[in-house]
């Protein structure tokens, strides 16, 4: 597999993820706002070292398999500044998460961010859909879906950091990807 590549839209850069980010996503990522519709494997309170541990053995390893892909997600103004992450994952049901801090939350920037990571799924990967869980409380990452051209596929229950809810599969094939471009 080759390695994650660097990433383009309007506004913003998407970096591949390394361990020398693990600091900058330590201060970005331990806020409520941004963990509490996240699984519930996230731990939280998030310990000190959370970002570094996720990073060394989950995250990196998996990429180095070839089963993720992940980018710290940066402005194009202020392209030294973790502000979020995005991922890819080859795991049923679940084909991308994201986070994004709250200083930059609203802008409009996950829209970006996702619409070229689902291409990269569907062009480079080839994939042939993409299916999204989430916290089905969560409106904003709702309406993320649904601008994207997704569809609500099953609804059931699941346990996050902010409790349990109900968990939405959202989904949308390679075909109907290719179709919006």
């Amino acid at each position: 597999m080759e390695d994650t590549p660097t990433l383009y839209t309007e506004r913003l850069i998407l970096r591949a993820l390394e361990l020398a980010d693990a600091e900058a996503v330590q201060q970005q990522f331990a806020h409520w706002e941004v963990v509490r519709y996240l699984n519930a494997a996230v731990p939280w309170p998030y310990p000190e070292d959370g970002a570094l541990t996720y990073l060394r053995d989950v995250a990196l390893p998996a990429v180095a398999a070839g089963k993720e892909w992940h980018w710290s997600i940066r402005l194009k103004t202020a392209p030294q500044q973790l502000i979020g992450n995005i991922s890819l994952m080859d795991q049923p049901d679940n084909n991308r998460g994201l986070w994004l801090a709250p200083a930059w939350q609203g802008q409009g920037l996950m829209s970006e961010a996702c619409a070229v990571v689902t291409d990269y799924w569907f062009v480079t990967l080839a994939r042939p859909v993409m299916r999204v869980p989430k916290a089905a409380p969560n409106i904003g990452s709702r309406r993320l879906s649904e601008r994207a051209g997704m569809r609500l596929i099953r609804s059931d229950d699941d346990d996050f950091v902010g409790g349990r809810f109900a968990r939405d599969i959202w989904e949308i094939t390679r075909e109907e990807w290719l179709q919006r471009g």
